[in-house]
This record gives structure tokens, C-alpha cells and sequence, in this order.
């Protein structure tokens, strides 16, 4: 019974923003960044602004080693706590999550090819053009066969696939494909269930440098 409330509330919150067609209603900050996923799939503007914004939030929560005072933000660093806060924890997503951002998942939801009201795991359809094209562009042999693995029994879930990124985190930082799939199962599915009460917009902005060597 929770799980078919959860089903129809979350294909009633995507009918509202299809309805309202809010992904024109903000700015690209991050056009003049190189292409994320180069595959025949619409929206492809659209999920480079999306991966860019998300690394940028991780970066401004999770970049810094707080044991080390005078540390300065990495994207390895942050794409090593997140990872691990996704797989072991709870990752605080009404903390992390920034107004621009926000304005991006809005605009995600009008795509209907994105999402999955079944898929109670994650939101995320891994039907979709752009999940499939991911599947096929994976830059680590190891970690391509245990995702199309984990895809074609039906059985791909973050917590599964973010096992083995725990030790693998790197390789986002080289590899837009898996970085574009963290973004989008980790993060982005994860938005539809926040409290948006809890969201303060009222926190430091650090700026990320995307061309910085880790």
C-alpha cells in the first residue's frame, strides 16, 4: 500500500511540472564546459547543465577534508564522500542541493523519457535513451559488465553499483558516462523525495575549477 502511494505521488508530481513546462525557466551556467555524453539522445544540453550543476554541489558539501584546516576543495575528494555517504549513509540531499540545481531537476522532470513511476528503487527509467547510452560508454571494463549485469537482471540500484565506485570514485573525474549515471541515480531520483522546507539557499558558494588536476 505505501509503495502505490508512492507510485501515484510521484506520477502526479510529474504530470504538475510537465504541465507547468518549466525547462526554459533558467539559465545555463556551465554551455561553455566540454560535452558530457555524446550519444543520439535529446536533452543532451539539458543533462550536461544537469551533471555539471551536481558536481558542483558535491564539490561546495563534500570537497573539503575537514580534518585538514587549511585543505582546499577537490571533486575527487567529494566524489569519494559521496559515494560512500550514498552506499553506507544518508546523504543530506536538502543540505546539498542548490538553487540552480533545483531550477535543473524542474526542468529534467518535463522529460518523460527520464523517469520511471514503477521503478520504486530510484525514479529513474534504465529504459531510458540515456541510460543505454551509458551502458555502452562505460570507460572501465569491470565496472561496464557489472552495470549492463546489474541492468539486464533488472537489479540496478545506486547501492549496488555504488559498491564497487567506493573504490572507483576516481574514475568519474575522466569518464562523463559513469559521471552522468552517479549524477542522475545518485542524486537527481533522489530529489523527488526531499523535504523542501528544509532547503536553505543561504550557504557559501565555492566555485568549482573543472580544469583543475586532482
Amino acid at each position: 500500500m505505501k509503495t502505490t502511494v508512492k507510485i501515484i505521488a510521484f506520477t502526479l508530481t510529474l504530470i504538475l511540472f510537465n504541465c507547468k513546462k518549466q525547462n526554459s525557466n533558467f539559465n545555463y551556467k556551465y554551455s561553455d564546459k566540454p560535452t558530457t555524453v555524446a550519444c543520439e539522445i535529446s536533452n543532451e544540453n539539458l543533462y550536461k547543465e544537469a551533471l555539471y550543476a551536481f558536481e558542483d554541489d558535491i564539490l561546495n558539501f563534500y570537497g573539503k577534508n575537514k580534518r585538514a584546516t587549511n585543505s582546499t576543495p577537490t571533486l575527487t575528494y567529494a566524489y569519494n564522500q559521496f559515494i560512500r555517504t550514498v552506499v553506507y549513509s544518508h546523504v543530506p540531499y536538502e543540505s546539498v542541493v542548490s538553487k540552480h540545481t533545483l531550477d535543473v531537476f524542474k526542468a529534467l522532470k518535463d522529460d518523460n523519457t527520464l523517469w520511471d513511476a514503477e521503478n520504486t528503487k530510484s525514479h529513474l527509467n534504465y529504459n531510458s535513451p540515456l541510460i543505454k547510452c551509458i551502458s555502452k560508454n562505460i570507460k572501465d571494463n569491470n565496472l561496464k559488465e557489472t552495470f549492463n549485469s546489474l541492468l539486464s537482471v533488472n537489479d540496478l540500484d545506486p547501492k549496488l553499483f555504488g559498491a564497487p565506485l567506493t573504490t572507483k570514485y576516481r574514475n568519474a573525474l575522466n569518464d562523463k558516462y559513469l559521471a552522468t549515471y552517479i549524477a542522475f541515480d545518485f542524486y537527481y531520483s533522489k530529489l523527488f523525495d526531499i523535504d523542501y522546507s528544509k532547503i536553505n539557499f543561504d550557504k557559501p558558494d565555492n566555485k568549482v575549477d573543472f580544469n583543475k588536476t586532482p
